[in-house]
């Protein structure tokens, strides 16, 4: 059985949920085609996080490696094009703030995905779900791990990896107050669609 690794985070800095979680969690054990979407949650640590993205790979194998973050303030989906080989930014749930760190020193400078994301975001936008493909992950986790899995799909043929950013959920933006949401079920079935496309794209 072909494996697929959706990866999302925990809660991390003001955000006190993260729905992520919700979406791996829902989509775990699910099947499409002969692919099995294996779900895992990462923790909100430079150094931790980049160990248990390891340990799940090596365990899992995955042909696929999807991972997702949260984009508070972003109203639609996001896939990432390029994660770049730096990491600075606010304290993690450890309390480590990096500032313009390399995730590897001499590591590649950056790496750009080879997720369908074109495709991604035109079947979103044709089922209704604004989405875009955004050209920065950033410096923080979700960069550090896309560079991580994108390092993985390099050196092993046939994988592909990236990066999916969503916006908040409901329950989030009204937490929060002050950053837009979306229904948990509607980024549910965002990111079954994005999955999708990546299994036909990986099937041509």
């Amino acid at each position: 059985m072909t494996k697929i690794l959706l990866t999302g985070f925990v809660p991390f800095l003001e955000y006190k949920m993260n729905p992520t979680m919700q979406i791996v969690e829902n989509l775990h054990g699910e099947m499409m085609d002969d692919y099995e979407i294996v779900g895992r949650i990462l923790s909100v640590d430079f150094q931790q996080s980049a160990q248990q993205l390891k340990q799940y790979i090596a365990e899992i194998q995955p042909q696929i490696i999807i991972s997702l973050g949260l984009a508070g303030g972003r109203f639609k989906i996001t896939p990432e094009r390029i994660a770049i080989n730096i990491k600075d930014g606010e304290e993690d749930n450890n309390g480590y703030t990096p500032v313009d760190e390399s995730i590897y020193d001499g590591g590649v400078d950056a790496y750009i995905t080879n997720l369908p994301i074109r495709n991604m975001v035109n079947r979103l936008c044709e089922e209704g779900y604004p989405a875009e493909i955004s050209n920065t992950a950033g410096t923080y986790l979700c960069n550090n791990i896309m560079y991580e899995g994108l390092v993985y799909a390099k050196q092993h043929k046939g994988v592909r990896a990236g990066f999916i950013h969503i916006p908040a959920s409901f329950d989030l933006a009204i937490q929060h107050g002050k950053i837009p949401g979306w229904n948990i079920q509607d980024l549910i079935a965002s990111i079954r669609l994005c999955i999708e496309e990546t299994i036909r794209a990986t099937n041509d």
